[in-house]
């Protein structure tokens, strides 16, 4: 019998291809194959929100393929992803080669492995129609959302702007925090550290804590004098010693929020560009004389759960490699959150083979490609690893009436530490103190008060909004990384090094949305929406009911807001620069590709011109100020003010320190750990780590 096989992609299919004998065909899809117009709102809500599919644009000819290598098989198996969105696409497919969804043809692996996909092959099944309803039901949504108020926005504050359901509440928390920020009034509070010492021994700090019994609070520089004064002469007497185990838990495995946060921290990754290429890596990458082959597991998943087998596999290679002490034995692993709710349709996302290491597959992979498999071989292999156990020692210090408190710790046992290193949270442990006794003295060094003043909360980054996100249940893992992208390219959001900053633009759509739309702007309704499209998919809710519920007071809210909203208008940001046809000061616009600058003259005058943010650092080749450009995605770089005369560019973001070995330019680049200054100029090698700036901006 000769089987087709369809796939979403070309890579996938290239990768199923070595798996699969020559009694299969594999094929791909590209994707969706039918989808609502765009033209229109493609929703009949009168009959019962039934949706009109009309075939993509550019997707006839690869149909009509379809079709034809069809009548050449004996067999379909539909080998779209494991998951709605996967289920949805074979569902069409189905549709447009006339295959009985009750017939047994779809599989599904959750990585693509010989011994993933030969499983698989044994067990087709009957397309789950729950999991299409549910796809159904939240494409029909968005529609319904977008389509109605997309159009208000246009009349009512500027023409090209959109509104939906999962990017709103994003928004929203961007702008909420903005105003927590604003609000913030700042207040001073001290700290006092004693340096003490034990003959023989370097000296250590220990944090004054308490007065008698009450918690030492040092609002004010008069404060510190007078517990100074109080502290004149007093000697330093050991009071009570405490020791106690530590035992430090590996991480668990990614799950695709967990993966999208780590890759911006580490690398600067945004979730958009992470995704793309965790799919690769997913669909197979060439691997020299092994041919295509898949590197890491399914890549959308909220869950953490790993299969036996390859936990299984895990143990003996870490067993191998650093002794069966250090593999775990499952029962270390970090507990969830109470409540916190995964779907668990899939493992969490790890490397398809433990036994292969970054570093030898290093030669056929890409800087990013090498990177993200790295993050996530060693992730996983770590959550497979013992505890790591610290001997923590507390050492409670007496002074007249103060009480000072010193904490050391001494690594016992590395565990997961030894594959991945000291990690940053190691710093509140504190370093080893010397050997004391209760009743023993010690000698002041010196007392070092220090100033501080509270913070606001930190703006979003867009691992902390993913962070955020996940944690107040909106959306699922594969919408995360589209909708922080729509939020900037449509000009609500700007993105300032990695941090997001609310524009004015999208501050005036959240107070309209909140004032008109509270439903659709409201993080707990749209966690609701959330666990209501779960249970369609679960065969517990009706999908056309969940529409009904929603739209019909939707509908009463659209008429309101359409006769009671007055005509809005956003303040443009004045750039400051000058036209040089009409003298206009140029104000700052929101384009398909970015941000320009443009002439309010309009339709007089029609002049625009590229927006780019200076630096106030000379270009390493002409002299020339470099300065900051977008691509056409959106993607920042630095480049000469003179280009085209002029080609230098830089990714990383350069630095007005010179380079002190050959006064080239320095830039940052982020390391594992840290991040550092490095020197443009390759012959020189110049790299030193930043210093962390104390106290933090909150950014």
């Amino acid at each position: 019998m000769k089987t087709l096989v369809i796939v979403e992609s070309p890579a996938k299919a290239r990768t199923l291809a070595k798996f699969l004998g020559k009694s299969y065909t594999v094929r791909a899809s590209m994707g969706h194959v039918r989808d609502l117009p765009k033209s229109e709102l493609g929703v009949d809500v009168e009959r019962g929100f039934q949706p009109k599919y009309i075939t993509i644009r550019g997707k006839g000819a690869m149909i009509r393929e379809l079709k034809s290598a069809r009548g050449h098989h004996d067999v379909v198996l539909l080998a779209s992803d494991p998951d709605r969105e996967g289920e949805a696409i074979a569902w069409h497919i189905c549709q447009l080669l006339n295959i009985p969804p009750e017939a047994p043809c779809r599989i599904e692996f959750n990585e693509i492995t010989l011994a993933a996909v030969t499983e698989a092959l044994k067990k087709p099944r009957p397309i789950n129609i729950h999991q299409v309803n549910a796809q159904q039901a939240r494409r029909v949504l968005d529609r319904l959302v977008g389509y109605n108020l997309s159009p208000l926005l246009w009349r009512k504050v500027r023409r090209g702007l959109s509104a939906g359901r999962v990017q709103s509440v994003a928004l929203r928390l961007i702008c909420d925090r903005e105003k927590e920020i604003e609000a913030f009034v700042p207040e001073e509070y001290w700290t006092l550290t004693a340096r003490l010492q034990k003959e023989g021994y370097p000296p250590f700090e220990a944090r004054l804590m308490k007065m008698g019994e009450e918690k030492v609070a040092l609002r004010s520089e008069g404060d510190v004098q007078a517990v100074l004064a109080a502290l004149q002469g007093q000697p330093f007497t050991v009071y009570r010693i405490g020791r106690q185990e530590k035992i430090k838990r590996p991480p668990l495995p990614f799950t695709t929020s967990t993966l999208q946060q780590e890759a911006n921290k580490r690398f600067g990754f945004t979730p958009q560009r992470t995704m793309l290429i965790a799919q690769q890596l997913y669909e197979g990458i060439e691997l020299g004389k092994e041919g295509p082959v898949g590197l890491v597991t399914y890549i959308r998943t909220d869950s953490v759960r790993v299969a036996t087998a390859a936990a299984q596999e895990a143990a003996q290679y870490i067993t191998a490699r650093f002794g069966r002490e250090y593999a775990g034995d499952g029962k270390e692993r970090t507990v969830l959150p109470k409540g916190t709710r995964i779907q668990d349709a899939h493992e969490a996302i790890r490397p398809t083979a433990v036994a292969r290491e970054p570093e030898a597959i290093k030669k056929y992979l890409t800087e990013e490609q090498f990177k993200l498999y790295g993050l996530i071989w060693e992730r996983f292999v770590a959550s497979e690893m013992a505890p790591a156990v610290f001997d923590v020692t507390r050492v409670d210090i007496g002074a007249g009436d103060y009480l000072f408190r010193a904490t050391g710790a001494v690594l016992r046992f590395a565990g997961f530490l030894q594959l991945v290193g000291e990690t940053p949270e190691e710093e509140e442990l504190g370093v080893a103190l010397p050997e004391l006794v209760e009743g023993e003295r010690l000698s002041l060094v010196e007392l070092v008060p220090k100033q501080h003043w509270t913070q606001p909360p930190p703006r979003y980054t867009e691992a902390s909004l993913v962070r955020a996100l996940e944690e107040n249940g909106v959306g699922r893992p594969s919408t995360y990384a589209p909708t922080i992208e729509t939020i900037i390219k449509r000009g609500y959001v700007s993105r300032k090094g990695r941090v997001l900053h609310p524009t004015e633009l999208g501050k005036t759509v959240v107070e309209l949305l909140k004032a008109y739309f509270p439903g659709i702007i409201d993080i707990q309704f749209t966690a609701m929406m959330e666990e209501k499209l779960d249970a369609i998919e679960e065969g517990k809710a009706d999908w056309v009911k969940l529409l009904e519920d929603f739209y019909e007071p939707f509908k009463e809210e659209l008429r309101k807001a359409d006769i009671e909203v007055e005509r809005i208008k956003v303040t443009e940001e004045v750039s400051g620069e000058v036209c040089e046809r009409c003298g206009r000061s140029m104000v700052v616009k929101q384009g398909r590709y970015g941000k320009f600058l443009a002439c309010p003259g309009f339709p007089e005058c029609r002049n625009t011109r590229p927006l780019r943010t200076g630096t106030g650092i000379p270009c390493p080749e002409c002299g020339a100020e470099l300065v900051l450009r977008h691509t056409k995605k959106g993607r920042p770089f630095y480049g000469c003010s003179r280009y085209p005369e002029c080609a230098f560019t830089t990714w990383r973001e350069p630095v007005k320190e010179r380079c002190p070995q050959c006064n080239g330019l320095l830039v940052r680049e982020k390391g594992r750990k840290q991040e550092f200054l490095v020197c443009l100029n390759k012959e020189c090698g110049y790299k030193r780590p930043v210093e962390r700036a104390g106290g933090g901006t909150g950014e």
